[in-house]
Parts: structure tokens; C-alpha cells; sequence
């Protein structure tokens, strides 16, 4: 028996130009975001993730893949050094989701290319720490929430455009009622309204937030809080005065004003819901101008229910929320764990106390 040469039937090719490498590190970046697109990122995301990836190309002067360990060392231990925590988290992460696409689609052409085995940078020894320590947010009182919205509502009778402002309202106190992200209101379609779930109907929300960058995670919303009645009066009286065709699929529910020559018509954009919130506060409840967003709305949701001796389960469903520990921070401000510690101390000193006495 005699060994034989085994010879690939690939054909051989030569090491790769500069710019044979220039183009392909082009065309991985566009399918990068394609791939992102396509597994149902909000464009903001996307933009956040390009503009982490091209902020760190441009320090490494090099494609990506040629990127080590020790480069990431330096990068993150000198450069981020001063960074927010925030910041280093979330640019670490969008390092190492695009190594996993590089590893998935990637690696056969890289290593033809190149001759390097695809191996990310970012390990267990210089990972940053991914949880962000969030930031107390202690929500508005609910009579400055109801001081808020009633001078908004008598504002929409006289203002200029009145279907815009009545969306932006509408969206807010979704925020407020519902605890809905900005984003995620702002994404619903007009089908995604299901009056006949429930006891008072629910939204079908299609884009919420996935933890860890993992593309939007699906939940139903009750329209609790009154929120069915402004829901109602909105499509009812508002919806219609927008240039939008609720025969077509895909309708917003929070349509843009703008003019859309084809398709279902155009979303609101969340700065303009954003703006629209910071403008109110300013004339309504000026105690909290450059403190209300509506994120603090969401907080306040959360404080509400809470205070009404909703079980915790149940509205971290109605947020979102992976972790009930994340929850838990939505809480803190109305909890009395502390109080009621402190009270049972004090209680069992004057028993002890009683005793002595007697």
C-alpha cells in the first residue's frame, strides 16, 4: 500500500491585494448590517453599533479581524479607559457580536484571504463589565402627572396642528399608562391594536426590547389605566386626519405627518414624541423641565402599580422586563422594606422594655 498526495480542488490563489481586503472588509460591514436588519434591530440600534465599530477601526488603522487580545487590552485599559462604563460595555459587546457574525459566515473566506483563524478579541480576562448600574429615577407624584396631561388636553383645543400634537399626547401617556417604550410605541401598526383581548383590549407590541442585543422580543400590553379610552378617542377622531391607508397592511398607528407617495404612509420618529414631551413639561409642570423623559413615565407606570399592590410578576411582564432583578429597580423609590425593618426593631425594643417594667 503507497500513500497518495491529496490535493485540494480549490484552486490556488495568491495572498489577497489591499484592495481585494479594502473591499472585502466593505462588503462584510454592509452585510453585517443587512444581517442585523433582517433579524429586526431598530435603525438607531444599528447606527449605534456601525458608529462603536468604526470608532474602534479607526484607533486598531487595521480591518477588524486582525484584531487580538492584547490589541483589545490596550484599547480598552488606555484608550476607554476614562470612558463611562456604558460606553465601554456596550462598545465591547458590539465587538463581540461582530466577531460571532464573522465566525458564522465568514471564516472559510477569512482564512483564504488571509490565513488567520477568526478568534475575538474580547475573552473573559478583559471583557468590561456589561451590567450598567442604572440610575435612580424617582417619577413625578400622580397629582403633577395629572397636572401635566390636563393642561396638555386643554392645549390640543386651540394649538396649530391638532393631529399631531394629539399623537405625541397619545404616545406619552401610553408611556405613562401602560409603561410603553418610546420606541416601541412608535413601531406599532394600526393592527396591532386587539380590542377583542382581554378585558379591555391589548396591543400587540412586535418590537420590544431584547436583552443583550438579541432582536426584539414580542409581549401583549393590556390598555390598562384608562389607556383603551385614549387609545379609542385617538384612532376614532385623530388617526384619520393623517395622510395614511388603514387598508393597507402595515399602517402606523403613530403616523408622521409627512406625505408618503406610496406604501401605508410614514412613522412619527421618537425625538418628535421626545420634543413634543420636553415642550409640554416646560409649559405644564415646569418644576421638571429637563427631567421628565419618557423614561421616567415608564418609571412612574411602574411606581403606580406597585403602589396598588400589583404582584411583581405581573408588570414585569407588562415592561418587559428579562430580569425580575431589573424590575426591581423600577421600584425602589415607593418600597419600604427598610422602614418596616427598622419599625419591627423598634417594636421588639419596647416589648423588651414592657418587660423590664412589669
Amino acid at each position: 500500500m503507497t500513500l497518495a498526495v491529496v490535493r485540494p480542488l480549490r484552486d490556488v490563489r495568491g495572498p489577497a491585494t489591499e484592495e481585494e481586503l479594502a473591499d472585502f472588509e466593505l462588503d462584510v460591514l454592509s452585510e453585517f448590517v443587512l444581517a442585523r436588519l433582517s433579524a429586526g434591530l431598530a435603525d438607531s440600534t444599528i447606527r449605534g453599533d456601525v458608529s462603536h465599530l468604526q470608532l474602534i477601526r479607526e484607533w486598531f488603522d487595521r480591518p477588524l479581524w486582525e484584531m487580538e487580545p492584547r490589541d483589545a487590552d490596550r484599547y480598552f485599559g488606555t484608550v476607554l479607559r476614562n470612558a463611562s462604563t456604558a460606553t465601554r460595555a456596550a462598545r465591547a459587546q458590539v465587538l463581540v457580536t461582530y466577531f460571532e457574525f464573522l465566525e458564522l459566515r465568514h471564516k472559510v473566506a477569512l482564512h483564504e484571504l488571509t490565513g488567520r483563524v477568526v478568534e475575538c478579541p474580547i475573552d473573559e480576562m478583559n471583557r468590561p463589565r456589561m451590567s450598567v448600574d442604572a440610575q435612580i429615577r424617582v417619577p413625578p407624584t400622580e397629582a403633577e402627572i395629572e397636572q401635566l396631561f390636563a393642561g396638555w388636553r386643554e392645549e390640543l383645543a386651540s394649538c396649530r396642528k391638532f393631529a399631531p400634537a394629539a399623537r405625541n399626547y397619545t404616545v406619552s401617556r401610553l408611556s405613562a399608562d401602560v409603561g410603553l417604550r418610546i420606541n416601541e410605541a412608535c413601531m406599532l401598526d394600526l393592527d396591532d391594536v386587539r380590542w377583542e383581548l382581554g378585558r379591555f383590549g391589548k396591543l400587540n407590541v412586535r418590537h420590544g426590547k431584547g436583552s443583550r442585543r438579541k432582536g426584539p422580543k414580542q409581549r401583549l400590553v393590556p390598555l390598562i389605566n384608562g389607556a383603551d379610552s385614549v387609545l379609542t378617542w385617538f384612532v376614532q377622531d385623530v388617526w384619520s386626519q393623517f395622510d395614511t391607508d388603514h387598508s393597507l397592511p402595515g399602517a402606523p398607528l403613530f403616523p408622521s405627518e409627512r406625505r408618503q407617495i406610496d406604501g401605508p404612509g410614514a412613522r412619527a420618529g421618537t425625538d418628535v414624541v421626545r420634543r413634543a414631551l420636553a415642550a409640554a413639561v416646560d409649559r405644564h409642570l415646569p418644576s421638571w423641565t429637563g427631567k421628565l423623559t419618557p423614561h421616567v413615565l415608564r418609571h412612574y407606570c411602574a411606581s403606580q402599580l406597585y403602589r396598588a399592590g400589583v404582584d411583581i410578576l405581573a408588570f414585569q411582564e407588562l415592561l418587559g422586563h428579562s430580569w425580575i432583578s431589573t424590575t426591581m429597580r423600577y421600584i425602589h423609590v415607593h418600597g419600604t422594606r427598610i422602614e418596616d425593618a427598622i419599625m419591627r426593631g423598634q417594636q421588639r425594643g419596647a416589648q423588651r422594655w414592657e418587660g423590664l417594667i412589669r
